[in-house]
């Protein structure tokens, strides 16, 4: 897909090699997708039941977190967490920063980095 949206389309040196990276990122992003999968319904399995998303929002909560996990794919594992923490956990900096031992000026710098991130992608 992202050869087929460039702009310019690069010349494959190397078709095989070029298609094996392929494979593996596909066959790394299906992984990671089960992983994201499973820990979800992990999750709402310790929820009550009265309490518990109907199919169709998790289906919705599902794909969002699949979006999310894409778009801070590449991002130092410090920025991910301190960006979920903010915007899952509720966390303020302050409390990102002493849970993460790190300062209040580089929670800012982290969660501008994933906004970011997430902003342009868009």
């Amino acid at each position: 897909m992202r050869l087929l949206q460039a702009r310019e389309t690069p010349t494959l040196n190397e078709p095989r090699a070029f298609l094996t990276t392929v494979a593996k990122r596909v066959l790394s992003n299906h992984y990671r997708r089960q992983d994201l999968e499973r820990a979800y319904y992990q999750a709402l399995a310790q929820l009550p039941e009265e309490v518990a998303p109907s199919e169709e929002h998790r289906a919705i909560i599902l794909e969002t977190l699949i979006e999310l996990d894409r778009l801070l794919d590449g991002l130092p594992v410090q920025v991910k967490r301190a960006f979920l923490l903010a915007q899952v956990d509720g966390l303020s900096y302050a409390e990102i920063a002493s849970q993460l031992g790190i300062s209040l000026a580089t929670v800012k710098r982290h969660l501008n980095k994933a906004a970011l991130r997430c902003y342009f992608a868009l």
